[in-house]
């Protein structure tokens, strides 16, 4: 009996980190979001498959706080059950969150503190780590240990957009890129940070997590501005407003800069 009662609390103790984060990651994706549509910048009139993208991300962000609350209080079997889930919904937002971002581009829709190529290139990189560490999760998903660390990575992968609506884009400019990115890795830093303080050592998923969010932006900085990037970028947008804007030159800033 008190070894029951022991287990209990320890595994209670040990989600607790995961569902606060998973719950914080959440918070800044709504109001992101929020935010977007209470100054007019999103609307309910948009196209068809803008609205797709959004039940498919907001979707996914109701389904990973169910998720990490289903393992956080104990109810392994329903968890395991919605995981498949998961998997063809992370399928489903790699097509569309791909399409999504070749759309935006063809209208020339791409935001002023991205270099149009670099944005096309980063968007679809980015859902693709994210689905890549959540089916690493999948197969790791009887490792108490792995498993939600390569969740919230994964998760992390995915976090640019919100950080993107929240930062304030007149002060920081082009720096907007760096920004983002920090606010990414800062969810695998606080769990190795975590812990270092409550085991004395970091377990590996971190790292790996940390690498690739790492990779990312080398390649969204790197690959992002190359010829091969603008190319690509040329070929999608040939015969749409898109071609009229140069693949590797930041757009005007929707405001005065003076």
């Amino acid at each position: 009996m008190g070894t029951a009662i022991a287990n209990r609390q320890f595994f209670a103790a040990e989600t607790r980190f995961f569902a606060i984060t998973a719950i914080v990651m959440a918070l800044i994706n709504v109001s992101a979001f929020s935010f977007f549509a209470a100054m007019g910048i999103s609307s309910f009139r948009a196209p068809f498959s803008v609205h797709l993208h959004a039940i498919l991300f907001m979707g996914w962000v109701l389904l990973f706080v169910s998720q990490v609350s289903l393992a956080a209080t104990g109810s392994i079997r329903l968890h395991r059950k919605l995981g498949w889930l998961a998997v063809g919904w992370a399928v489903a937002m790699v097509v569309v969150g791909t399409l999504s971002t070749v759309l935006s581009v063809q209208k020339a829709a791409v935001p002023f503190f991205f270099l149009p190529a670099q944005f096309l290139l980063m968007n679809p990189l980015s859902v693709m780590l994210f689905a890549s560490l959540l089916i690493g999760g999948v197969v790791k998903r009887r490792d108490r240990e792995w498993h939600p660390r390569l969740i919230i990575c994964g998760m992390a992968a995915i976090m640019g957009p919100s950080f993107g609506r929240l930062l304030p884009a007149p002060m920081l400019m082009y720096s907007m890129l760096t920004a983002v990115f920090i606010g990414m890795i800062a969810f695998p830093v606080a769990g190795i940070v975590r812990d270092k303080r409550r085991y004395g050592k970091v377990h590996p998923a971190w790292w790996l997590g940390l690498a690739s969010l790492l990779l990312l932006q080398l390649a969204t900085e790197t690959l992002g501005r190359s010829t091969i990037a603008a190319a690509i970028y040329e070929h999608v947008v040939i015969g749409t407003p898109g071609a009229l804007v140069p693949p590797l030159i930041y757009q005007s800033p929707p405001f005065p800069t003076s």
